[in-house]
């Protein structure tokens, strides 16, 4: 497309100028075949320095440069390609990453509530066994007491009826007659 810029305005360059040269002389000198071999030898020569200067120099370099643009365009969409990949890559080594912690936290969510749960149960348990035997001590404790209370409130009875005696009458009373009566009192109750 260049060249056929550049072609179409050497045409009309030379045109314009002949247009110049004829308007000055007074005719126009491209009609005339006197001219013509004079007109076509500097046209080949204009247009063959041209050409060789276009072929030669600046189109090389144009070309040049726009195979370089090509392959540097080329390169960086080689380069965006290789790192989409990459980073796609990443993402789902990240995603990986990510589920495998979730799974992991999880894991040891439930193996810290099973150990917690255990452990609970076990101290549960070994509690409800101390209690279990706290009570039976303190069954068997009154089951004692209670065959000792009769004796011991029989006693403490009798203790205390011989003090009011002794304190109402002033004399002592023989303890025997005071122990058959509370004796007596006692063995009743417990039939009743």
């Amino acid at each position: 497309m260049l060249k056929k810029v550049i072609f179409k305005t050497l045409i009309v360059y030379c045109l314009l100028v002949n247009f110049i040269q004829a308007a000055e002389s007074g005719g126009m000198p491209q009609l005339d075949p006197e001219f013509w071999v004079s007109q076509i030898f500097w046209l080949v020569i204009t247009f063959g320095i041209l050409f060789l200067v276009l072929s030669k120099l600046i189109l090389p370099k144009i070309s040049d440069n726009l195979e370089t643009r090509k392959s540097q365009i080329l390169d960086n969409l080689e380069l965006a390609e290789k790192q989409r990949k990459e980073s796609e890559t990443k993402l789902k080594e990240f995603d990986n990453i990510i589920l495998r912690s979730k799974i992991d936290a999880k894991n040891l969510f439930n193996d810290s509530r099973k150990k917690l749960l255990d452990d609970i149960n076990n101290k549960r348990v070994k509690l409800e066994e101390e209690i279990d035997k706290e009570i039976k001590i303190v069954e068997t404790e009154i089951k004692e007491l209670r065959k000792k209370s009769p004796e011991k409130i029989n006693k403490i009875a009798i203790e205390t009826s011989s003090d009011l005696i002794n304190q109402l009458i002033g004399s002592n009373v023989n303890n025997s007659s005071i122990t058959a009566i509370v004796t007596d009192i006692s063995s009743k109750n417990k039939t009743v």
